[in-house]
């Protein structure tokens, strides 16, 4: 098994951390906080799990990035040169302020990303569901009721290792190019959270038991119907 860090334990992070520990992953956490601060999670999981800084998540063998689009510029340019990281990036100006290049579509969130970031080998995922459906959707690999996930990425090795990860993690990946297609998932589109969300109420957070499945064919539809 693979030892996952996570750069971010907030609501994704800690999700992933969680699937990752039942699926017999070890893993690194860490935030911007400290260690410390991390223990009460740690302690949640159990032995598979230990806090640290970012730069010891940073060593492990896959990478989970799961921090605000606006404080990735904080992240040493070299810490996951060479590693596969996972960005779960999302562009909410609100938080992040106006971003030129993103708002007139001149690049993609992860395509930024990466650019922050060279020498890693960037996947995108994790980022269009949320995380109380990340965390209850999961079956065993082979079941009729398993949900898939999008993932882009511009490397086809670390693509295929992210959907090893993510086919122990309890989803199916569903491969939709390179970086630059990566919008297709983004906020706003079609196949950003409301696939998996069958509570039409518009609350948030959803209902505990709102998750619904989704197949490769629907997904599938919701990206093909996003518009730029």
């Amino acid at each position: 098994m693979a030892t996952i860090g996570l750069i971010g334990s907030g609501h994704i992070g800690g999700t992933v951390a969680r699937l990752a520990v039942d699926a017999g992953h070890d893993v690194v956490l860490s935030n911007s906080r400290g260690p410390e601060t991390l223990q009460g999670l740690v302690r949640e999981l159990g032995e598979r799990a230990r806090a640290g800084t970012i730069q010891e998540a940073a060593r492990a063998d896959i990478v989970v990035l799961s921090i605000p689009l606006k404080n990735v510029g904080d992240i040493p340019a070299d810490l996951v040169r060479d590693k596969i990281v996972i960005d779960t990036s999302n562009y909410y100006p609100h938080r992040d302020g106006q971003i030129a290049a993103l708002d007139d579509g001149s690049t993609t969130t992860s395509e930024l990303v990466q650019s922050r970031l060279p020498g890693s080998l960037l996947v995108k995922g994790f980022n269009n569901i949320n995380f109380l459906h990340l965390g209850s959707l999961q079956r065993p690999s082979g079941s009729p009721e398993r949900s898939v996930l999008p993932i882009a990425g511009d490397d086809a090795s670390a693509k295929r290792q992210v959907a090893d990860v993510f086919d122990s993690l309890g989803y199916d990946a569903y491969d939709t190019g390179p970086l630059a297609d990566s919008w297709r998932f983004d906020v706003g589109t079609p196949a950003y959270g409301a696939p998996y969300n069958a509570d039409t109420s518009g609350s948030y957070p959803p209902p505990p038991d709102s998750g619904r499945q989704v197949t490769a064919e629907r997904l599938r539809e919701a990206l093909d119907s996003a518009q730029r």
